[in-house]
């Protein structure tokens, strides 16, 4: 671990999700004290191990409480908001994370005079969106912006690492069924891109300050289709499946009775999503011009996928 350069205070919210976790852990080795503002602390205290003795902090913290972000905020140099979820369920609602609890953080952040704060939006966030997630990730953007516009907002593609929800739960899939559905034919693309890049690209824009005001598209060195995709992950677990073309509107009605499971597999709006490409737009700037060479995913998968041993067995392997 370096020698602290600094006393410097980043409030991460989402802290203990799982790109939090590696931004916790990243900023730690580089000396920043950390405030990890959760829902949950006592699920948290495993982030305190990253930091020197009190370096890591775990605060309690609902986004949609104006007091409790405040308080979460107060006498932090930088912010860092996290906060979002695929799904809907109760009080966890997109409009209120991605759209309004980011202009609490924001113009939290501009009243206690925060240095720098870093936004993780989501590419295809837009506002002409069919879905309900990408609308609501581009109201936050344009919430950000108007409250604090030296915000610098990151819109990675789907970010992959050892504790990801995509790739491990299609390897946990490629387990358990004979076949794996190729959403809409399996032809959307996407650009992966490594949760250990993200963190990375982290640590470079709030140490950074002419990364303020800027928006970065994060994504992988090769960009995939949804077949592409399902096809590595039989490579990697050993598997052999067969990979059937599921139209949109049949998509559609298994995400109605999926989207109803308390963690759904599927949700009518990730099928609206899976109509659009998810890949890095002509000349937007992204992890190359933060001096970061992206990691290949194929690279990394094998060190955490399920992987099929000669006994039968299977195994993680820990990065």
């Amino acid at each position: 671990m370096s020698a602290i350069p600094s006393s410097k205070l980043v409030t991460i919210f989402g802290g203990s999700g799982f790109l939090g976790r590696h931004i916790v852990r990243a900023l730690a080795n580089e000396g920043w004290r950390v405030r990890a503002a959760v829902r949950r602390p006592n699920t948290a205290n495993f982030l305190r191990p990253m930091g020197r003795v009190g370096q890591v902090q775990i605060v309690k913290c609902n986004v949609l409480d104006q007091a409790a972000v405040d308080a979460a905020v107060h006498g932090a140099d930088a912010v860092v908001n996290l906060v979002g979820v695929l799904s809907q369920s109760g009080s966890q609602k997109f409009e209120a994370l991605h759209a309004a609890a980011a202009e609490r953080i924001a113009k939290a952040a501009a009243t206690h005079g925060v240095e720098r704060l870093l936004h993780i939006s989501a590419l295809g966030a837009s506002a002409q969106s069919e879905s309900t997630y990408a609308r609501s990730k581009a109201a936050g953007e344009a919430s950000v912006r108007e409250a604090f516009p030296a915000a610098t907002i990151f819109r990675p593609s789907i970010v992959f690492g050892p504790e990801d929800d995509f790739f491990n739960r299609f390897g946990w899939l490629a387990r358990l069924s004979p076949a794996l559905p190729l959403i809409g034919g399996g032809g959307t693309r996407f650009q992966p891109v490594y949760v250990g890049d993200v963190a990375r690209a982290a640590l470079r824009v709030l140490s950074d300050p002419s990364t303020a005001g800027k928006t970065y598209e994060l994504g992988g060195p090769e960009v995939m289709t949804f077949k592409e995709i399902m096809q590595l992950v039989l490579k990697v677990t050993n598997r052999r499946r067969l990979l059937v073309p599921l139209p949109f509107a049949l998509a559609r009605v298994q995400a109605a009775f999926l989207g109803l499971l308390p963690n759904p597999l599927l949700t009518l709006d990730q099928v609206r999503l899976l109509k659009t490409d998810n890949v890095v737009s002509d000349g937007a700037l992204g992890l190359r011009d933060l001096g970061i060479v992206p990691e290949a995913a194929e690279a990394i998968l094998p060190t955490y996928l399920w992987r099929f041993r000669k006994t039968g067995q299977f195994e993680t392997v820990s990065p």
